[in-house]
Order: structure tokens, then sequence, then C-alpha cells
């Protein structure tokens, strides 16, 4: 194998472990929001940052397959609806409405929050 092909898949390894550990903490902030653990949940988000941050310098900077791109694009769904989660359970008064525009059409949740018919 070459050398350059076993340092491509050590940073594509690399940028995945960021991944995954995005996910896993996004996860720990849902525990916590659902248990009320707002403190946790805090400190929780700073980890989270600091994880971001990281996978924006750990980038692969090659092109990945189909099988990579699959897996990509489940870790980063997981991370998003738990993000989705979160702030539900943080800002119930948005989910409401949240609630309101997934059975209505967003004109007639308008009509209705500005009192039209």
């Amino acid at each position: 194998m070459c050398v350059d092909c076993l340092e491509r898949m050590k940073t594509t390894q690399e940028y995945f472990a960021h991944y995954e550990a995005i996910a896993a903490v996004s996860g720990q902030m849902l525990a916590a929001a659902r248990g009320g653990e707002w403190s946790e949940l805090k400190a929780l988000q700073g980890t989270y940052r600091d994880l971001v941050d990281q996978l924006k310098e750990a980038d692969s900077g090659s092109d990945l397959d189909d099988d990579a791109r699959a897996r990509k694009l489940d870790l980063v769904k997981k991370i998003l609806a738990d993000d989705a989660a979160i702030r539900d359970l943080t800002s119930p008064s948005l989910a409401r409405l949240s609630a309101l525009f997934t059975v209505n059409s967003p004109a007639r949740v308008l009509k209705k929050m500005i009192g039209l018919r």
C-alpha cells in the first residue's frame, strides 16, 4: 500500500472520529436536556463547540467514497435530530410553533398569529 494512501486513510479515520465524538456529545446533551440537567447541558455545549472547531481542522482533504458519504450523512442526521430535540426541550414555545407549521401550512399559521382569517 502506498504511503500517501495510508496517510489519507489515517486522515479519514480521524475525520470520522471527530464526527462520532460530536454525535456522542450531542446524544449526551439530549439526555441532559431530557433530564433537566441544565448545568450539565451547558458544560457539554462547550465540549461540543470544541469538537466542531477541531473537525474544521481535521478536514479529510480527500473525496469520500459512497460508503463514507453515507456514514457521514447518518452521523450528521443524528447530530441534527439531537439538536432539534434539544431546542424543543429548551424552548417549548418554539416546539409548539414548530408543531403548528408541520400540521398547518406556514401561511395559515401566520394568518392565525396575526388574526387574519
